[in-house]
């Protein structure tokens, strides 16, 4: 909804609006909000914003010096379909206390940035379509005290229930790593998943498909089309939010970790991307390799010799490493490929045409955050672009079969993702200066993500005992 200030006044009060909320984003990837009555609205309160301590948002200011201010973009409003009262939702930006300059770790400050830095290369617009991996559960519970530590997770689909004492107990459980496209009756979720794609796209968000995918528990995936860059990363918060919601109200819970089950698919979030220009890809060239361009060649390059350390923004969870291991069709080495779902970069053979050729980076899951994820996307492939790096000279492939069955000696030629979120956050910390260009990212922010990340997450997951060490060491 893209209205003025005059023409949101108005729509408010045609609408009957009595609450307005305004979302905002933290460093991590997290929605918070504010809510005003409609009394408040007013023209000031796009102008002026509002006042907000950013100190108690993760990844930002200190406790000495929070004071922002929270301005709503008008482009972002929808109406809240989950509140009793009816409620105008606007993601907002935050600004320095002066409310006009932007905070500068603000991830959708460093998404508009990153779409100013490509506009003068007149390299056409950026494009990106995530498709969003998920599983749906019907109960989770979970502990981590001094004392003791577990997680329980279940699900009327689980092939672990094929003997459970529901009643009655009618079959129709997925096999594990089976449920990929599944129908009815084991597919429970296709009523749950129509009801949030057409919430999804009542907020105008363009959806391609959904279906059940591999997770006998309950995986499913909602693809969207594509989309800019800032308007995708909106999207994708509006989406989580929806999807949980609606979860919620009908007794499930959606869990976007990349690898909540042992030995089940993981989820992620592939990111389909392409250069755009009218209604032509500037990834298509029908003499080159799958028809890609060299511009496509060169933005590849840059994706894969940038791989180690994209991977701490778009993989950015201790979890995310779990899933990124062999036998899953997730990518555990930097190479591209036409349909190989191996690949950290694919090429769909379905759709290698001029008007959507594309490539896939199927490494990112849902738990980054998508604004500094599609960004650092973004500035990799261009910097691809700008070194006129060639992928295939730096040894990313073509590879064209599954490398798990390649001859060990050519296998270990081939550059490996980061197995670990240290890993890859130590990557970022010497492969970064591609991102600070145009000062789309900046060095304050970079350490900032590396600190908490190492601070909040890594260390103190380390100073834990895990459950499956007393199966390993207990009787010793």
């Amino acid at each position: 909804m893209s209205l003025t200030v005059d023409e949101m006044l108005k729509f408010a009060k045609e609408q009957k609006i009595e609450m307005v909320d305004f979302k905002v984003v933290d460093l991590i990837g997290r929605w918070h909000h504010v809510t005003i009555p409609k009394s408040q609205l007013s023209e000031s309160t796009f102008i002026e914003g509002i006042g907000i301590d950013a100190s108690s948002y993760p990844g930002y200011k200190k406790v000495a010096a929070g004071d922002t201010k929270i301005i709503p973009d008008k482009g972002t409003a929808t109406i809240d379909p989950f509140t009793e009262s009816k409620t105008l939702s606007l993601i907002c930006d935050i600004f320095e206390p002066d409310g006009t300059t932007p905070y500068s770790r603000y991830p959708r400050n460093v998404a508009r940035r990153a779409e100013e830095y490509l506009a003068p290369l007149k390299k056409g617009t950026a494009l990106f379509s995530p498709e969003l991996e998920f599983y749906l559960f019907d109960e989770i519970s979970f502990s981590s005290e001094i004392h003791q530590a577990f997680y329980y997770l279940d699900s009327v689909e689980a092939f672990w229930n094929t003997g459970g004492e529901e009643e009655p107990n009618l079959g129709y459980k997925f096999p594990k790593k089976s449920g990929y496209h599944g129908i009815p009756p084991a597919d429970t979720t296709f009523d749950l998943r129509t009801k949030m794609v057409k919430l999804i796209e009542q907020a105008g968000i363009a959806v391609k498909y959904h279906h059940h995918e591999v997770g006998s528990a309950g995986q499913v995936e909602i693809e969207v089309l594509h989309d800019t860059l800032l308007k995708t990363a909106d999207a994708v918060m509006l989406m989580k939010y929806i999807i949980k919601n609606i979860a919620r109200q009908n007794g499930k819970v959606a869990i976007f970790m990349p690898k909540p089950l042992f030995q089940e698919a993981g989820s992620g979030m592939h990111v389909h991307q392409y250069l755009s220009e009218g209604d032509s890809s500037l990834f298509y060239d029908a003499k080159g390799y799958a028809n890609m361009s060299q511009l496509a060649l060169n933005y590849t390059g840059g994706l894969l010799k940038h791989g180690a350390s994209l991977l701490a923004l778009t993989n950015p969870s201790t979890n995310s490493y779990k899933r990124l291991i062999p036998g899953y069709e997730a990518p555990v080495n930097l190479f591209y490929a036409v349909a190989n779902r191996t690949a950290a970069v694919r090429i769909p053979a379905y759709d290698m045409t001029k008007q959507r050729e594309r490539i896939e980076f199927r490494p990112p899951d849902a738990t980054c955050n998508p604004y500094l994820a599609l960004s650092a996307m973004l500035m990799a492939g261009l910097d691809g672009i700008e070194e006129n790096i060639d992928p295939s000279a730096e040894g990313f492939g073509p590879f064209e079969v599954d490398i798990a069955e390649m001859p060990k000696e050519q296998r270990t030629k081939i550059k490996a993702l980061p197995n670990c979120l240290e890993n890859a956050l130590a990557a970022l910390k010497i492969d970064h200066d591609f991102l600070l260009k145009g000062d789309v990212f900046t060095s304050d922010l970079i350490d900032a993500w590396i600190e908490y990340k190492l601070n909040n997450e890594i260390n103190p997951l380390r100073a834990r005992p895990h459950p499956y060490e007393f199966e390993l060491y207990s009787d010793i």
